[in-house]
């Protein structure tokens, strides 16, 4: 390859000026060539003994179990992280099916039962004998039951207990109650309660309440629940010393269920009405233990006070038993 180059020669001033081409070889360029780029290097992969233990644990379907195994095996392999994330998701995508089709399933069955259908319940009883400086005996029996629905769930429980000692009666206490629950949430729920109460020694022979309220679940655990509830109610109490009486009161419960481990449970239940000039407020805590089958030992501690029904002072009592309890 050569250029042309022009150039320009001086000459004397009365000589023309004309252009000369000078021919001169041009530099040589040697061409680059680029290859396609390395192919990146192929990513890290799951060995298999970790990938089979994984997927052992997720085909048992325990939840706590696959929980453990993830997070021991992304500490062990950082490189394969995100093929363990994809395993991972794809046991929770499995069971979240899985528990949306319970739900259905569950939903169809309460749907379809019939008014005294899916009653589940506990009956609790027990009793005592004594002799010496002090005789008597004491008896003590309590039923509860329970309907869940679709969006209903109703509660029926009632409750006996008797005592006499040297040809006294020094307990006679006695009361019953339905509660209708209708269920506008997961938590939320609207209630309606009537319930009657006996307990001449505490300064009333009946005592007769309707109200209504809502109520929350403020924990809603696989093995924790708390409820509170919360409203009005109308009271029509016949007193000992004053005679009856019906009033406006104000209501509020709340209710403990702990499942401390599978054979040990925790309860608490408690109520208060506030009403004019007669307070009252009894809590019942109590703690299970399985035996054999529905068959549970049950110790309980309840605490009940009464302001206003007695004149002469306010009352509190407290009951500490320990009774047998059948589910069924």
């Amino acid at each position: 390859m050569f250029l042309f180059l022009p150039m320009l020669l001086d000459a004397p001033m009365q000589a023309p000026t004309q252009p000369i081409l000078v021919i001169a070889p041009a530099p040589e360029f040697v061409p680059v060539i680029e290859g396609p780029p390395a192919p990146p290097p192929p990513p890290a992969r799951l060995p298999d003994a970790v990938r089979s233990l994984i997927e052992a644990a997720t085909a048992g379907g325990d939840a706590a179990a696959v929980e453990t195994i993830m997070r021991y095996a992304r500490q062990t392999n950082p490189e394969t992280i995100a093929q363990i994330d994809a395993l991972d998701a794809e046991f929770a995508a499995r069971q979240a099916e899985k528990q949306a089709a319970a739900a259905r399933a569950r939903a169809d069955a309460l749907a379809s039962t019939a008014l005294l259908d899916n009653w589940k319940g506990e009956v609790e009883a027990g009793g005592s004998r004594f002799t010496g400086n002090n005789a008597g005996f004491g008896l003590y029996g309590a039923v509860n039951l329970t309907r869940e629905g679709l969006r209903w769930r109703n509660t029926l429980n009632g409750r006996f207990d008797y005592q006499r000692t040297n040809g006294e009666t020094v307990t006679e206490r006695g009361n019953a109650a339905w509660q209708p629950n209708y269920k506008i949430g997961d938590r939320l729920y609207a209630y309606g309660i009537a319930q009657y109460e006996h307990d001449r020694l505490l300064g009333y022979t009946d005592r007769y309440t309707g109200g209504a309220g809502i109520g929350y679940r403020v924990v809603a655990g696989p093995t924790l629940r708390v409820d509170f509830e919360g409203g009005p109610a109308l009271r029509h109490t016949d007193f000992v010393e004053t005679g009856a009486v019906t009033r406006i009161a104000a209501r509020a419960s709340l209710g403990v269920r702990w499942a401390i481990a599978p054979t040990l449970t925790f309860v608490q239940d408690g109520a208060l009405f506030v009403e004019q000039g007669n307070n009252n407020a009894s809590a019942t805590t109590s703690l299970d233990t399985k035996l054999i089958g529905a068959l549970k030992a049950r110790l309980s501690y309840n605490v009940t006070y009464e302001r206003g029904a007695l004149a002469a002072s306010d009352t509190l009592d407290t009951i500490t038993r320990a009774t047998i309890a059948y589910s069924f």
